[in-house]
């Protein structure tokens, strides 16, 4: 009997993905994970019991790709061969049109830009369908995405943006969290100290935003007040070209996940 889903590469996000479902209630027989590295995949025996491992694609009723870019076309090829009816793929950068001439005709292709939080079931997944794909193949991929955070469906023309902001996005978050801690130990704060404040006030301050209804506008002026510490800061980061700056950031980002869908090196 062959496995409900085949996970094609047994990185992180691979292995984030098989974790979330695990979690969601999904039998350990109803996954497999095809992983080359036998060394990962003892690594895999002990982090996820009870999935079966394979050191190659196996016939399975969907699977998901989540290898390397440079390894995608081997293993598309190897699941066409194997006849797997459903793909999701997560390989960055890699588009729709590309996939789909590796599937053949009768395969339903998603694409979908799930970022690092995945890690910790609070990634921010954009999906897109491919032309074959119906609304039963969206669905499908929609419910495995959805064990580890949140997903949205949109066209495939919006990835490179929806890449700029939420694949890339937790690394501007991260760089942030660096500079306010080394801002913290300027001031005077010692390393352990201002590494503290600095990681626990992003968290804090990402739980409001994800209450509902939360606008960060409106949470930003309810800190602001007239006159105060907060205001100060605010005026130097808003003089500083902080929101300016982080539009190039996006826009650059976007760009080069255009170069990368069109074969880039």
């Amino acid at each position: 009997m062959s496995p409900r889903l085949l996970i094609v590469g047994g990185g992180r996000m691979g292995t984030a993905l098989a974790r979330g479902l695990l979690r969601a209630g999904w039998e350990p027989q109803s996954l497999a994970v095809a992983e080359v590295d036998p060394g990962r995949r003892t690594e895999l025996a002990e982090i996820l019991p009870g999935v079966l491992l394979f050191g190659e694609p196996q016939r399975a009723d969907g699977a998901v790709v989540a290898v390397k870019p440079l390894s995608a076309e081997a293993a598309c090829r190897v699941l066409a061969g194997l006849d797997v009816p459903r793909w999701l793929s997560i390989v960055a950068g890699l588009p729709l049109e590309r996939l789909e001439s590796w599937a053949g005709p009768e395969v339903g292709v998603v694409r979908a830009m799930p970022n690092t939080p995945a890690l910790v079931g609070e990634a921010m997944t954009a999906m897109a369908g491919g032309s074959r794909c119906t609304e039963t193949d969206l669905d499908w991929a929609q419910s495995i995405l959805c064990a580890v955070g949140r997903v949205v469906r949109v066209p495939e023309k919006a990835l490179d943006a929806v890449t700029a902001v939420s694949g890339s996005g937790p690394a501007y978050v991260f760089l942030l969290a660096e500079a306010l801690a080394a801002a913290g130990r300027d001031a005077g704060l010692s390393e352990v100290l201002a590494g503290e404040l600095a990681v626990q006030t992003l968290v804090g301050a990402g739980r409001l935003l994800a209450e509902p209804g939360a606008d960060p506008e409106v949470l930003r002026a309810q800190v602001t007040s007239p006159g105060g510490t907060t205001e100060a800061a605010v005026r130097v980061l808003e003089s500083g070209g902080l929101r300016s700056l982080l539009s190039e950031a996006v826009q650059a980002a976007a760009e080069r996940s255009r170069q990368l869908a069109a074969g880039a090196p």
